[in-house]
């Protein structure tokens, strides 16, 4: 279905929306997501029929953690794509039904006396990847797999020691096959050791290397200053 716009963009209009998108995507790369956030949307404006803008715009907004408007632009992208099987994936995101994934992750993670704010942090993770992937296929085997790996990636992300071998066993997985999702997952959301999206401890080590790296830039400041 395309969307409402009252006529068809020139061709300027769709190169430079284009090349808005190409430096968007360059931007999100590089973490400078409230510029990339704008370049997607100016794209937008200047093809507003383009499925690829809108899912771009997810990604990004999903990747600062606004998942309100990341569903939004999932919205409009469902309004304006016609590929029927990335369609339904993302429409099944729009249901309020836990998916097999979810259920085994929340079960296992209780099990395991995980904290509500680490499963939460695991459904965010499970959420923001889904929406990531963009055009890329979701590979729906072995959902144990995933939960596993979900739950892994969130005590990796707080520094937590865990043993891969035991949560494979815990969900019923392959280890080769959690750590390959591991893996993807890492890649995808670009993960760090305590990741400020999904890190529930009280003190996170990136704060301590942040400010390390204020402090040298005032005495660098300092020095050249003098």
């Amino acid at each position: 279905m395309s969307s409402s716009s009252s006529k068809r963009p020139t061709a300027k209009a769709l190169r430079e929306a284009a090349e808005l998108n190409e430096a968007a995507l360059q931007l999100y790369a590089e973490w400078e997501i409230d510029d990339a956030i704008i370049g997607f949307e100016k794209a937008i404006q200047r093809d507003p029929d383009n499925s690829d803008y809108h899912l771009n715009l997810a990604r990004a907004h999903a990747r600062a953690s606004r998942f309100h408007n990341a569903m939004e632009s999932l919205g409009a992208f469902l309004r304006t794509a016609t590929d029927e099987a990335l369609t339904e994936r993302f429409e099944h995101m729009f249901s309020s039904a836990m998916d097999d994934v979810e259920s085994q992750m929340i079960e296992q993670m209780r099990a395991d006396g995980a904290t509500v704010q680490a499963i939460g942090k695991a459904i965010q993770m499970w959420l923001e990847y889904r929406i990531s992937i963009g055009r890329r296929a979701l590979d729906q085997r072995e959902p144990g797999a995933w939960s596993a790996a979900l739950h892994y990636a969130v005590q990796k992300v707080n520094l937590e020691e865990v043993k891969a071998q035991k949560l494979a066993t815990l969900y019923n997985a392959k280890e080769r096959t959690l750590k390959k999702r591991y893996d993807d997952l890492v890649a995808t959301l670009d993960l760090m050791p305590g990741d400020y999206r999904y890190f529930i401890g009280q003190e996170n080590p990136l704060d301590k290397l942040a400010d390390a790296a204020q402090a040298l830039d005032e005495i660098y400041s300092r020095f050249r200053d003098e």
